[in-house]
């Protein structure tokens, strides 16, 4: 993860990529590869003040000037309404190592900056290299400081703070709150500066997107530090919320670079070939980034995405296995299925978990019986069942009984024994854009993978059973008919493929990748010839390197770019932009239907290549939400998602390198 000037030629050029550092609680650090901010979710401290939520944006960055012989030059890069400052033009490398470090060369001085978020705390250290030539130099650093939720922008009017000031630094009280922030530095002083605001930062990808691209911050102070010549200084500004800090910034580094090397080592029974290392470790390093604390639970669970997701239930579900079970963190696994079990109610697990004096939203037929499948992975890595017997199994059976009798959001089974769920005024599935009162995808019914994952939780059901000595007779039969209904129902012999969707208003033929679970699934309900065939059509229709498609391009519906406002974005989130996590399951699906021939392996590794450079591209080291359906696919959304980066290991580790066995005895 190494990037030169070549990087960085233009403004435009410099800010296409970004970087993220988390710190294990739900807060964030994040900016561009030029330091340039250019959305709201971008600052060096993004706070959770209730871990995982109640997100605020509190240091927004820091620029810094080093005077020379009385001439000022300002390494900072900003956009403005009317301007662009370019302090990328000193900027001579950047690396992710495993944290950005920025290098300046200015004259004969050298100047390298370090970010590092403090693990399990609201605090972040920024450490300075200065390595001075035949003059010294003042180092002269404004910390911006802001105080709002991350989803919002603030204007100077907003920004009103008590201050008290001290040599080496400055606390900062926000108007009506009782939250101290704290900024102070190792070297130097700090010199008050009365009524300073930066103005009119722009972020234009809040402009892309339809959002108010414009902000102001509020300067404090400054920083200024006098270094000699031929010197070698280090200094460390330390900011964050609480109560003050003074540290010493090269350790907290040294710690933090030791904890994320940890999770590669604690990992080295994959066997992975050397060309593709780098590759494994940077995924499971990213894998991190999304188990995080919550307070509520007091328990571990997984952000959906950053910037601007918290936890979901779905999400979390279909991203375990990658990020808990192929990094061997199993504790962190069986951590989260226990604590969600606690919230299964009515047969369902919740969609967004519950806060305090909140109710949890239960807006989900498919969170519950991924659930089922992500507890059935966790038992062929762990082999746990004393674990499942005495905490989930009860509560597995109450998933399928009332699925099975009936539950909330007209979810049941029907007397074919296939699963039907929803009106046309509700979103239950995955597709679950709503564009005001419009459904843009409407999939009440019996929905392909709703079915598919029920199979699978039925045969599941069954073997779990079986190994702790229950009757599973009951499984058994349900699953037969399933399976029975199924071929029935929903092979679409025109099109050679699967029906979407099966309700009161027919057979939806259109060509979507939910289909693609009727095969991936450890229990698959499709299989043989049929099985190849979905696979093909797929690959011919949907395939968008990067991810599958929501909607065919041949579809009349199909809308290739996602861009816009809310509006329009809610409306291209299924009809047709590319996801990313269903490329894990496509690639599981494809080794399955061609019985892992070795060409099949060849041709999965090429489907992975394209993340091997998407890593060093959006979001550096992780991987996007969606990409545009068209070329070049562009990436969009969250620029870190917890199913992508888990899917995409998951997929690699198990049916590249692993012959589609999960690496346990314990795999049937």
């Amino acid at each position: 993860m190494e990037f030169g000037k070549g990087s960085w030629r233009t403004f435009n050029q410099g800010i296409q990529r970004e970087w993220l550092l988390t710190n294990g609680i739900g807060g964030f650090s994040s900016s561009t590869i030029i330091g340039a901010n250019t959305r709201r979710y971008h600052g060096l401290l993004i706070a959770s003040l209730k871990a995982p939520i109640m997100r605020h944006l509190i240091i927004s960055k820091l620029d810094e000037s080093i005077t020379i012989d009385n001439v000022s030059h300002n390494l900072y890069t900003n956009q403005t309404v009317d301007h662009i400052s370019k302090g990328y033009l000193y900027q001579q490398r950047f690396t992710m190592e495993p944290i950005p470090t920025y290098t300046y060369c200015v004259e004969d001085i050298f100047v390298e900056k370090k970010v590092c978020m403090v693990y399990g705390q609201n605090q972040v250290v920024i450490v300075y290299k200065i390595v001075t030539g035949d003059r010294g130099c003042k180092l002269k650093i404004a910390p911006l400081v802001n105080f709002r939720d991350y989803h919002f922008n603030c204007s100077s009017e907003h920004l009103h703070f008590e201050q008290k000031d001290f040599e080496t630094g400055t606390i900062l009280k926000p108007k009506n709150y009782a939250i101290d922030i704290f900024i102070n530095t190792s070297e130097g002083i700090f010199v008050r500066k009365n009524h300073l605001y930066f103005y009119n930062m722009y972020y234009d990808v809040e402009r892309e997107r339809g959002l108010h691209p414009v902000e102001d911050h509020y300067i404090p102070g400054i920083f200024e530090v006098d270094i000699g010549a031929r010197e070698e200084r280090y200094i460390t500004i330390t900011a964050g919320i609480g109560k003050q800090e003074k540290l010493n910034g090269n350790e907290v580094i040294a710690r933090e670079t030791a904890r994320i090397n940890s999770l590669v080592e604690n990992t080295v029974n994959i066997i992975v070939p050397a060309k593709t290392k780098e590759f494994t470790d940077t995924l499971i390093k990213a894998c991190d980034h999304f188990i995080v604390y919550r307070e509520s639970t007091n328990s571990k669970t997984i952000i959906a995405g950053y910037p601007w997701f918290t936890d979901w239930g779905r999400d979390t579900m279909i991203a375990l296995p990658g990020l808990t079970l192929v990094t061997k963190r199993y504790e962190d696994a069986k951590d989260i299925l226990h604590t969600f079990s606690h919230y299964i109610k009515h047969g369902l697990v919740p969609n967004v978990f519950p806060d305090v004096g909140e109710e949890p939203a239960y807006n989900t037929v498919d969170a519950a019986l991924w659930y089922i499948n992500a507890v059935y992975k966790y038992l062929q890595y762990s082999g746990d069942y004393e674990f499942i017997k005495r905490n989930l199994y009860k509560k597995l059976q109450e998933i399928i009984s009332f699925y099975a009798e009936g539950t909330l959001y007209n979810i049941k089974m029907t007397d074919d024994g296939l699963i039907y769920a929803g009106t046309p005024n509700t979103q239950l599935t995955w597709m679950d854009a709503k564009a005001g009162d419009w459904i843009v995808t409407p999939r009440h019914g019996k929905a392909v993978e709703i079915n598919a994952l029920w199979y699978n939780a039925l045969n599941i059901m069954a073997s779990i059973s079986r190994h702790l000595g229950e009757d599973n007779t009951q499984y058994l039969k349900m699953a037969s008919k399933t399976k029975e209904s199924f071929e029935k129902e929903f092979w679409n012999k025109e099109k050679n493929c699967l029906y979407d969707v099966i309700n009161e208003n027919g057979r939806d033929d259109k060509i979507r990748p939910n289909q693609i679970l009727a095969v991936s699934l450890k229990f698959p309900v499709v299989e043989g010839e049929r099985a190849r065939a979905i696979v093909n059509v797929v690959l011919q229709q949907l395939y968008a390197t990067y991810g599958l498609r929501s909607l065919s391009p041949c579809d009349k519906e199909y809308v290739g770019i996602y861009e816009g406002d809310q509006w329009k974005r809610d409306a291209s989130y299924h009809q047709g932009t590319a996801w990313s996590w269903l490329m894990g399951q496509f690639i599981t699906a494809y080794r399955k239907a061609h019985q892992y021939s070795e060409q099949s392996r060849q041709v999965c590794l090429k489907l992975i290549e394209p993340f091997r450079d998407h890593l060093k591209d959006a979001c550096i080291g992780s991987i996007s939400e969606v990409f545009d359906g068209n070329a070049p696919n562009i990436p969009r959304g969250c620029f870190a998602q917890a199913w992508g980066v888990g899917e995409i290991l998951r997929a690699y580790v198990e049916d590249i390198l692993g012959n589609g066995k999960c690496r346990t005895e314990n795999d049937e």
